[in-house]
């Protein structure tokens, strides 16, 4: 079974090797990654080409001519994976604040639950947020969880999680490259696209590390927008 993880990234030459090593090193057979790299000035797109060029059957590289979002870069990585045969992908930062190690627990929650999608979880028992986060931005996270599940009634426990493993079907049946949400925004949508298809989502537990190196994308475009999103979707708007 072909699965894909889909990374996006934007100056991350410095986590990027890392994050690669950590992913090749994983028990999971017919495992590739997927690069999707948006113009990065800091030269990680062309690391991104010297890794595939030394694991030509496992890293490949889709280069962006420009950064306009998380959610267009994932949207893009996820269409050419669906292109290229994946039957699981699987959505990864390259900042390793996702822990990879937990990817083998993920594939294995897919495959015994019968669920579309399983999240990688802050918010069940045995996840954590990192230590290093100060109070307010783990009461901020908290506060979206609950504000995204009072308004869309998703019935998961970490609605903004962004380290996901996805059935190939669950995202045809989404239909994901019409997704025009962006930023965080965009794994809402997800997954409330999931549900209302009456597709089912699991959790497992992991613990979300903070970045070491490079600088945060969130900006407060991003979170303005990411607050919207819930209304904009409950109301059946135009994202």
């Amino acid at each position: 079974m072909k699965v894909t993880v889909v990374v996006p990234t934007y100056d991350e030459r410095d986590n990027l090797p890392v994050a690669v090593e950590r992913l090749t090193s994983l028990p999971v057979s017919d495992l590739h990654i997927l690069v999707v790299d948006d113009n990065s000035p800091d030269g990680t797109g062309e690391l991104a080409d010297k890794l595939a060029a030394e694991l030509p059957d496992v890293v490949g590289v889709l280069h962006r001519t420009e950064k306009d979002g998380l959610g267009r870069a994932y949207i893009a990585g996820i269409t050419r994976a669906l292109d290229e045969g994946a039957e699981i992908v699987i959505q990864m930062d390259a900042d390793l604040s996702h822990p990879a190690e937990v990817i083998p627990a993920m594939l294995d929650k897919l495959e015994t639950s019968g669920a579309g999608v399983v999240l990688g979880s802050r918010y069940v028992p045995g996840g954590s947020t990192a230590e290093e986060w100060k109070w307010y931005r783990k009461a901020l996270s908290a506060w979206a969880n609950f504000y995204v599940n009072l308004i869309l009634r998703l019935g998961v426990k970490d609605a903004t999680a962004g380290f996901k493993a996805w059935q190939a079907d669950t995202l045809r049946a989404i239909d994901v490259a019409s997704i025009r949400s962006n930023g965080y925004s965009f794994q809402v949508e997800m997954n409330y696209r999931t549900i209302k298809k009456g597709i089912t989502i699991a959790e497992v537990p992991i613990r979300f590390e903070e970045r070491t190196k490079g600088a945060s994308k969130m900006s407060l475009k991003v979170q303005l927008e990411s607050a919207a999103m819930p209304w904009k979707l409950l109301l059946g708007r135009q994202v």
